[in-house]
């Protein structure tokens, strides 16, 4: 997601912080710069003059060119208007204040990943807001598009409202509605018909149904892969329709991101939600502060705990912590922890979320590195009998050289693995040295990571994790990567 525009970013604003001072001219060619990233990555041509006039005006200000540090406050004015061109204030999603059933109703081309969209939301709430939802599909102009939601709800263990052929969309909402109020259903899930271009027969079925299910949210999907496109349809949309909100799909795909930048002044609606995945739990809440953080190469960590606390079980983690506080650490830990960085998203898309790690994200995949790194580990221990995996130290030669084979790689691999884990043993006796989970933690509040565990955290020369030497990769681990 806008890895273009981040990486022609990220070009022009370390100069800009190479610098020790700044003259106008310097801020205004950076600028000019910036103009042409954004115009590349297929941001409207309104948005960008409205853009670069705002950050220009702010930045050749002479309390920004006399500061101590004039780099850097541009760069803070720069995220600071990126956040207000995708939406300024983060919004909480959805809006479901009213009395049930509330309905929400999903408009938008066909293509777009509406009724996947659907679904992936239908998930959502039953899961993050712990309401009961129904979902109805209403397109009965694509063949099996009514099937496709309910083997869909299946999956997400979501209620489809039962298929009667012949039924126009506006019977379909009325029956749906009556349905969720014998249900008692929360949330009423309305997947209206999509066009291959905008007409007026969709808008005015699309009106019809919406004069029928009052809906609380009107939410529009649109695929960011399509560019001004998805921008010019958004247009056609808010015309005809009291919009609430945008959900951009397939944006893990879309390298430039000039549609969710251009979106909100289009419509003037908040993106609510990107598709960020095929999968039905690939949908995240769209926050304009963290997206401005991920272009300009800040990170994205409230993100990572976020997924962090998705990925783990609780019990697991208070196995975990357990043996953290007594300083153990056995294969069956490594990879329990190698399982939940698959859970997150696999190596890429935790590198592209930490602060300052574009970098190694790039390297990582110029390199060739991909995820099949984590299923190999996984290999390699899954090789190691319930005995090894308890006791490492047990690893001689001869069980090394079963093990590989077993897994299908080099001796040198199973070493590698073994390294990696020593690395994260020694990190758990240090932790366990220092009082535990709970030591750890009174430190941390005396000054930060940094200043608690020095060579562990905070931005100097030996950052990174433990046993990680100043990046976020395990030496061992930067090894393996190497194999393909």
């Amino acid at each position: 997601m806008f890895d273009a525009l981040s990486d022609r970013l990220g070009t022009v604003f370390d100069r800009l912080r190479g610098r020790g001072a700044l003259s106008e001219q310097d801020v205004r060619d950076a600028m000019r710069e910036v103009r042409i990233a954004l115009l590349e990555a297929d941001v409207a041509l309104p948005v960008v003059r409205r853009f670069i006039d705002e950050v220009t005006e702010k930045a050749v200000g002479q309390n920004v060119l006399r500061s101590v540090t004039p780099g850097q406050q541009v760069v803070k004015i720069v995220n600071d208007a990126l956040v207000d061109m995708l939406g300024g204030e983060d919004v909480p999603g959805l809006d479901l204040n009213a009395a049930p059933p509330v309905v929400i109703m999903m408009v938008g081309l066909q293509g777009s990943g509406k009724t996947t969209t659907t679904a992936k939301l239908g998930k959502l709430i039953k899961e993050k807001y712990g309401k009961k939802a129904l979902m109805a599909s209403l397109d009965v102009n694509r063949p099996a598009a009514q099937e496709q939601l309910k083997v869909l709800g299946e999956q997400v263990e979501v209620a489809t409202l039962p298929i009667v052929p012949g039924q126009q969309p506006t019977e379909i909402a009325t029956r749906a509605l009556q349905s969720a109020k014998l249900q008692a259903i929360d949330v009423l899930l309305l997947d209206t018909a999509g066009r291959l271009h905008v007409d007026q027969a969709l808008m005015d079925e699309m009106q019809a149904v919406a004069r029928i299910a009052t809906p609380k949210e009107v939410l529009l999907v649109v695929d960011s892969l399509a560019g001004q496109d998805a921008v010019n349809v958004a247009k056609s949309f808010t015309e005809q329709i009291d919009l609430t909100g945008v959900v951009l799909t397939r944006m893990d795909g879309d390298a430039r991101g000039g549609a969710a930048l251009s979106m909100r002044h289009v419509t003037g609606k908040p993106i609510k939600f990107a598709g960020v995945g095929e999968k039905l739990d690939a949908l995240e809440v769209f926050q304009p502060s963290r997206v401005a953080g991920r272009i300009l190469g800040m990170g994205d960590v409230v993100s990572i705990v976020e997924k962090a606390a998705a990925a783990i079980e609780h019990e697991e983690a208070e196995r975990m912590a357990e043996r953290m506080a007594k300083g153990q650490f056995d294969m069956n830990d490594l990879r329990s922890q190698l399982r939940q960085m698959q859970k997150m998203g696999g190596l890429g898309a935790l590198a592209g979320m930490l602060p300052g790690m574009k970098k190694a994200k790039q390297a990582m995949d110029a390199s060739g590195m991909d995820d099949r790194v984590l299923l190999r580990m996984d290999a390699i221990i899954g090789s190691m009998t319930p005995k090894e995996r308890g006791r490492p130290d047990l690893l001689n030669a001869k069980r090394k050289i079963r093990i590989a084979k077993g897994s299908g790689v080099q001796v040198q691999d199973v070493n590698k693995l073994l390294k990696m884990h020593q690395e994260m043993e020694r990190a758990m006796k240090q932790i366990k040295k220092m009082g535990g989970l709970g030591g750890l933690a009174k430190l941390f509040g005396k000054g930060g990571l940094g200043a608690a565990m020095p060579g562990l955290g905070g931005g100097g020369p030996g950052g990174g994790l433990p046993g990680l030497g100043g990046g976020a990769i395990p030496p061992a681990l930067d090894d393996l990567m190497k194999k393909k």
